[in-house]
């Protein structure tokens, strides 16, 4: 890869956690500087949080480790009034500044988006919150837990037995820092620069929700959960085979009938409860059954071989080491390998490649702090301002 898309551009990261750091360290992967701003002494939550616990005892929990390579840190407290004065510093040198905090925080440290815009014009200023800079719930707590359930989210996942369910990751944090990122590479794209961006997660979620969102609002049909079946069309969700379940996904009606015929079930195929996809539907469990009694018959590999082979999306259900350690994944390269916290490391990579490359990180996740001399010099502060500045708790 030749220059990364980003490259040049300069990014504030002052968030915390998950949703910003994702978003963040997306730009990153794709070439901007991105300067960690953390908390003197104890920085960024996510830093003691993880499966580790020595890792989170030494202040380079996994959690952090997986959002925060390639990025700078520097600590500074922006209660104090020289932190406020070094971070419009900061802010002047800088294209993107990203801020996770609840609504009107930054504005009450004299630090939100009017208080930089007269000396920073150009600034893209990107606020990441649970529900929006305004309504209602503007200045409620929100963890991406509590986003997943006032979206409905939870209600629509799982079964009528198990709803409601929280999704098996972040998803909330996730879509909301992939939503911060996107917005920012748009708005670095105007011209003249210069916006402030709100994002709320659970927007994020809901406008990620497409199909069932227009469902009800087009259609009006209520959402339901559904577990492992595919409303839009049948035989589509999960199946017993012989040793595991197995996913197929015949949606076109050439598909089903490429399934039914490897299945020597070409019976089926003009039986009227199974002719199109809306009879099909309409008969899911009785089509479901009839399939398993086959499917059960052998393994799930060898069915997800030969239905690929003939054009019906098929796949064995993998655990997440299964898929990490597939060959699909690993001659992809999605992951890469640091030296960090006194050991080696392995975070994902970039989820896109250019131009045959994937943009990885050029330098393991930062120990807190450890860019302070490097970034602060550029602002003219020296070695012994520097250390005056430490003795008076401001970085």
């Amino acid at each position: 890869m030749g220059t990364k898309p980003l490259s040049g551009v300069r990014v504030l990261d002052l968030t915390n956690v998950l949703s910003g750091p994702y978003c963040c360290y997306q730009l990153s992967l794709m070439g901007a500087e991105v300067i960690k701003v953390e908390r003197p002494g104890s920085g960024d939550l996510a830093r003691q949080l993880g499966a580790d616990p020595t890792l989170s005892a030494r202040n380079m929990g996994i959690s952090f480790l997986a959002q925060n390579a390639g990025k700078k840190s520097v600590t500074l407290n922006l209660k104090h009034p020289e932190g406020t004065k070094i971070l419009k510093q900061l802010a002047a040198a800088s294209d993107v500044l990203v801020e996770n905090f609840r609504p009107g925080v930054m504005a009450r440290l004299g630090l939100g988006y009017g208080d930089l815009k007269p000396t920073c014009p150009e600034l893209i200023y990107c606020a990441i919150s649970g529900f929006g800079q305004d309504g209602q719930m503007a200045d409620d707590p929100a963890y991406d837990q509590i986003i997943q359930g006032i979206s409905g989210l939870m209600s629509i996942t799982g079964d009528q037995s198990s709803a409601p369910l929280r999704v098996g990751y972040p998803l909330a944090d996730t879509v909301g820092g992939m939503t911060a990122a996107f917005a920012i590479a748009a708005a670095l794209n105007a011209a003249p620069r210069g916006t402030f961006l709100d994002i709320s997660m659970t927007e994020a979620v809901l406008s990620g929700m497409g199909w069932v969102v227009s469902d009800y609002l087009i259609g009006g049909k209520l959402p339901e959960p559904h577990g492992n079946e595919n409303v839009t069309s049948a035989p589509s969700g999960s199946f017993e085979a012989k040793d595991q379940k197995i996913n197929i996904a015949a949606n076109k009606d050439q598909q089903w009938r490429a399934l039914a015929r490897h299945l020597g079930l070409e019976g089926l195929i003009e039986q009227a409860a199974y002719r199109t996809r809306e009879q099909r539907k309409a008969n899911r469990i009785q089509l479901k059954t009839a399939l398993e009694a086959v499917l059960k018959t052998r393994p799930a590999a060898d069915w997800a071989h030969e239905l690929s082979g003939l054009g019906v999306p098929c796949a064995v259900i993998q655990s997440v080491p299964e898929a990490l350690h597939s060959g699909q994944i690993t001659g992809r390269q999605l992951t890469q390998t640091h030296q960090a916290a006194d050991q080696s490391i392995d975070t994902v990579a970039a989820p896109v490649v250019v131009d045959g490359d994937r943009p990885k990180a050029l330098q393991p996740p930062p120990e807190l702090g450890q860019d302070n001399h490097a970034v602060y010099a550029q602002l003219g502060y020296d070695t012994a301002a520097l250390l005056a500045l430490a003795d008076q708790k401001v970085i």
